[in-house]
């Protein structure tokens, strides 16, 4: 049987460094500790923040009355009303309005992205005799959610590749051949590495499941940003997915919120599970409003911000004091690798946010490798305020 790894063990994992080889024969080194998170309210950083006229990573903005105010002009612009409990035209034409666009039947919002992917996890292992799923090391469901999945939907978490690695087909195979797994969770692209499979990689591990009879679920959290990547429209490349969750508020800019999208009694019996989660709250009509009325400029952008991404990228990777991953990158999300300790290069994020008022990054957080730190930038609707050069100048001025 392949590992079953508590939320003790990863800590204990990423603590110790877990060099040995899973059973599965796929090495998997301990990660990097994930990126430090956007600062709280009230902080010196969320000051700074605020004084920013740009921002080189995403969900970098600050909600003021200002914004709630939008809001409401919008509402009142559009003859839109509150919703009861979900039940209303403005939550329900957003959920159409998703489905049609990942090609699903159906679709459902959900209060937030853990919740959203909980319930999908549950409702797919409840169709298997087995209570595993397949997981990459640096998956949401591991780092973020407390032992979410294993503590209420009584599942638990089996890796099928490296750090370093996208999930593929093959590792599947290999794992489902050891121990059945209930779904395998797939998230596209993978935040930590900024990875995101090849078309032919994609389409390989559709068909590995398919013929394992496995649900393959996709954490979207960053879905959008992939279209450019592959070329397609969204509904293509959710083809021969069982379900998908896709985030408000990351790029599209929301105030919060998730929806989740597949074949209508999936999404019917997730209705449910939100009301059983305590997540059918009595409207969600500022939520759905705030990314009803983003959602069709935002899509229109990402492929701008995926290009000016790669020119960035392109840019740091010619200047041997950066190490840049992945090179090009597929999406607008790309990781930095500097030498230098965490603490002086926050400081020094900080400097620039005061001087230029341009924010580059949320934290540096330590690389694998000793000396090394190693920073998440995304480009999206705040880096417009930010030139090409701009950009470059900002994120060398941190090793300068």
């Amino acid at each position: 049987m392949l590992p079953r790894l508590s939320r003790r063990d990863w800590v204990l994992t990423m603590g110790a460094g877990f060099g040995s080889a899973l059973s599965s024969g796929l090495a998997c080194a301990a990660p990097p500790a994930p990126p430090a998170k956007a600062p709280r309210l009230g902080s010196e950083q969320e000051q700074l923040l605020a004084n920013c006229r740009g921002a080189l990573a995403t969900a970098a903005r600050i909600i003021d009355g200002a914004e709630l105010v939008r809001i409401g002009e919008w509402c009142q612009q559009q003859g839109v009303t509150a919703d009861v409990y979900g039940s209303g035209e403005l939550v329900e034409s957003l959920e159409k309005k998703v489905a049609a666009l990942l090609g699903y039947p159906a679709a459902c919002f959900m209060p937030t992205g853990t919740m959203a992917q909980l319930i999908l996890l549950r409702l797919h292992a409840e169709k298997s005799r087995s209570r595993a799923v397949g997981l990459h090391p640096s998956s949401h469901h591991i780092l973020h959610e407390d032992a979410a999945f294993e503590l209420l939907d009584g599942l638990y978490g089996v890796v099928l590749s490296p750090w370093m690695r996208t999930i593929l087909g093959n590792d599947v195979k290999q794992a489902h051949q050891k121990e059945p797994l209930a779904v395998v969770s797939v998230e596209l692209p993978v935040r930590y590495t900024g990875q995101l499979q090849t078309w032919d990689e994609l389409e390989s591990l559709k068909a590995a499941c398919k013929e394992a009879d496995i649900p393959l679920h996709v954490d979207g959290a960053r879905l959008w940003e992939c279209a450019p990547a592959y070329g397609r429209p969204l509904a293509e490349i959710c083809r021969g997915f069982a379900s998908v969750y896709v985030s408000l508020y990351k790029t599209i800019g929301a105030l919060g919120g998730a929806i989740v999208a597949g074949p209508s009694p999936l999404i019917a019996n997730a209705r449910v599970w939100r009301h059983r989660f305590g997540g059918n709250v009595f409207g969600f009509f500022p939520y759905a409003a705030s990314a009803a009325m983003r959602i069709d400029d935002t899509l229109a952008r990402i492929p701008t911000w995926v290009t000016r991404a790669r020119k960035l990228a392109a840019r740091l990777a010619k200047d041997p004091r950066f190490i840049v991953t992945p090179t090009p990158p597929p999406t607008n999300l790309f990781h930095i690798y500097v030498r230098g300790e965490r603490a002086a290069l926050n400081a020094k994020r900080d400097q620039i946010a005061r001087e230029r008022r341009i924010w580059v990054t949320h934290g540096f957080g330590p690389a694998r490798v000793p000396g090394y730190c190693d920073a998440e930038l995304q480009l999206g609707a705040q880096s417009d305020a930010v030139s090409d050069d701009e950009a470059f100048q900002s994120v060398t001025a941190l090793v300068a």
